[in-house]
């Protein structure tokens, strides 16, 4: 059995494909300490700098003194405690929903969510991009997987025809993201409402990489569209923008005592600790004021400015045109993408190479991410050391 690991390994660092754990000795932040150097941190998916904020800090420290660590159980047992209930009263008010259910993770939301929604015979629709754990979701809900290219409504329509034809009488879902992981775009969402509600199919949302970064307080593109109440599942993290740890999901009441009920990665979890819903409550407190909308704002310029600043030669046209804290430098070849990732750790940034599986052979990129707590000198000293460091940089 060792030889065989030891085999596969082999093979995986042939392609540059093998992955590595990295130790972090600092808080999060613009800059961190990895091995005793400081890097600038283009990596965290820490949005608005809340994930060391004092407020977080605090909250948490408060729930720990009345509540302690653990929570002990699962949520159906004994593990709802005070604060869990209080986050998920104030994450529907915050999203214009009835209800609210928090999950230990964004991945164990979408393992639990998507086989209550749907089980064999029925059919889910999944966009190309979609995040691991929604397509994980989709294969263990046992429903007919089809995927539709990358934002493509055409193959989208054509696929809900087949699904109504040749699945009279089934459920039929949906599956997308607001803005993707992996490539910073968005979802054509007014559009893909207009074919739900012509199916008469349902629409699972992931805003995770929208939340605190678009839409009135950052609630998102679908309150950005003003669709919220179109939307019959909407999903989302508090491990990016909200700076803690956690999935959840709104919806209307009955949806969410549903999943109270069938979603089995719910049901026989230990409850997050009630330290970090405490610290998730302030972050969405802080976003619903005009301090933490300010922020947002400032997230807004600072994204404005690496897209300026960034060559062009490595970025897609969309990635320019729309307001995401996410821009993917593409770099093709595995092993090019790596060194450039080195050369640029050498000079004190921290973007990762992102590669397959992640993303599709031969699509390898730098994934760099904005942030609120960046300073526009760290902007621009990456902007410039990507420009010299490149193949082909320039304006």
């Amino acid at each position: 059995m060792q030889d065989l690991f030891a085999e596969q390994l082999k093979a995986l660092r042939a392609a540059s494909l093998d992955r590595h754990l990295r130790e972090i000795s600092s808080s999060q932040g613009p800059e961190i300490e990895i091995d005793g150097q400081r890097f600038v941190n283009f990596s965290s998916n820490d949005y608005l700098g809340l994930a060391n904020d004092p407020r977080l800090r605090e909250a948490a420290m408060a729930a720990i003194d009345e509540f302690g660590v653990g929570a002990g159980a699962s949520r159906l047992i004994s593990g709802t405690q005070s604060p869990h209930v209080r986050l998920e009263r104030a994450l529907a008010k915050w999203k214009g929903t009835e209800a609210a259910l928090c999950f230990s993770s964004g991945y164990a939301a979408a393992l639990g969510t998507i086989p209550a929604l749907v089980t064999k015979n029925d059919v889910v629709l999944l966009d190309k991009l979609c995040h691991a754990s929604l397509i994980d979701g989709a294969k263990l809900s046992g429903a007919i997987l089809r995927v539709f290219p990358h934002n493509s409504l055409r193959k989208l329509e054509s696929l809900l025809e087949w699904a109504r034809r040749e699945h009279p009488g089934k459920r039929v879902l949906i599956v997308t993201e607001s803005v993707f992981s992996m490539d910073g775009d968005r979802a054509p969402l007014r559009e893909l409402v207009k074919l739900k509600k012509r199916f008469d199919a349902l629409l699972m949302l992931d805003e995770a990489h929208a939340v605190g970064v678009i839409g009135p307080n950052g609630r998102g593109l679908a309150a950005q569209e003003n669709l919220n109440e179109d939307i019959d599942v909407q999903m989302g993290t508090l491990s990016k923008a909200l700076g803690t740890s956690g999935g959840y999901i709104c919806g209307s009441r009955d949806l969410i005592e549903w999943l109270i009920n069938r979603a089995r990665s719910f049901i026989y979890s230990t409850a997050p600790p009630p330290a970090i819903a405490a610290a998730a409550l302030a972050a969405v407190n802080f976003l619903s004021s005009s301090e933490g909308e300010e922020r947002r704002l400032l997230l807004g310029e600072r994204i404005k400015l690496m897209q300026e600043l960034l060559p062009r030669t490595g970025l897609n046209k969309e990635q320019s045109a729309v307001s995401s804290a996410i821009l993917p430098w593409l770099v093709g070849d595995e092993q090019a993408a790596l060194d450039l990732a080195t050369a640029l750790k050498s000079e004190g940034f921290l973007v990762p190479a992102i590669r397959y599986p992640t993303v599709a052979k031969g699509s390898a990129r730098l994934r760099i991410t904005v942030t609120a707590a960046h300073e526009e000198n760290h902007i621009r000293s990456l902007c410039e050391a990507i420009k010299r460091l490149s193949r082909g940089g320039g304006a």
